[in-house]
């Protein structure tokens, strides 16, 4: 039994850019080279709009599965693969210690962190949205079971609002969640991941951490430092960490950086 951890491109998302681009193109043949039911210069017109949509939607699909085939577990690329055995060397959990992966998808994270710390539980926590419809509490568990990880437990939540008392867990983890999420103050995302981090505890936080996404990032690491945090790094991963600059640019994936410390 091999674990599937899915990926994080929807391949309904792909299905959906090609369907588009199929139908777009049969809009083309209709009204543009055949000219069923129009003529003249609102053929052209029609001709010009679904021509563009065709070559528009052909292109998101084509980036669509370039995305996909990078992110594949089973590829040759293998990057979320990469960034997840990355992110994981960054928990070290105490004997008998908790950890807390917030946005857990398919688990891929959450027992990464698990087989690095036997000594320890790791809960991983998401609320497996319509988005990523594939992704639900069993097959985390079936991904476990695979990996023959025991350490680990699974339950629906809300990162926006943790159904944990402060001080809940020796470790935080997240991979790419909260620009994901619709609202404008991620960082309050980020206060209240760290808010259920025990004193002492560590965490990894790894996001597109542009400015659109979270504003003023050195402003909000100055406020942690004044809070007490310590061993605060702030990562570019696209310098050959997790992947290269030209590889990050055409993937999108340019403002990606790791944040990490402890309590």
């Amino acid at each position: 039994m091999k674990p599937d951890y899915k990926n994080w491109v929807p391949k309904g998302m792909i299905a959906s850019f090609a369907a588009s681009a199929g139908v777009a193109l049969v809009l083309f043949l209709i009204f543009g080279v055949y000219g069923l039911g129009a003529s003249g210069a609102l053929r052209g017109v029609l001709a010009g709009l679904f021509g563009a949509a065709t070559l528009v939607l052909i292109g998101f699909t084509i980036y669509c599965v370039v995305w996909y085939r990078a992110f594949d577990y089973g590829g040759k690329r293998q990057l979320s693969r990469a960034i997840v055995e990355g992110m994981a060397k960054y928990v070290d959990l105490p004997e008998g210690g908790r950890g807390l992966d917030v946005g857990c998808g398919s688990g891929a994270l959450t027992i990464a962190v698990a087989k690095r710390n036997p000594h320890a539980s790791v809960l991983g926590v998401d609320r497996w949205g319509f988005e990523y419809a594939s992704f639900n509490k069993q097959l985390c568990e079936s991904n476990a079971r695979a990996e023959g990880v025991q350490n680990t437990s699974f339950e629906q939540a809300d990162a926006t609002q943790l159904p944990f008392e402060d001080g809940s867990f020796d470790a935080v983890t997240s991979n790419y969640v909260y620009h994901n999420i619709m609202r404008k103050d991620r960082q309050a995302l980020l206060l209240e991941t760290l808010r259920v981090l025990k004193k002492g505890g560590s965490f990894a936080i790894h996001d597109l951490f542009s400015r659109g996404n979270y504003g003023d990032m050195d402003a909000f690491i100055a406020r942690l430092k004044e809070q007490g945090y310590e061993q605060l790094e702030f990562i570019d991963t696209t310098q050959g960490l997790f992947m290269g600059p030209r590889e990050a640019k055409w993937l999108m994936l340019g403002s990606s950086k790791l944040l990490a410390g402890r309590k």
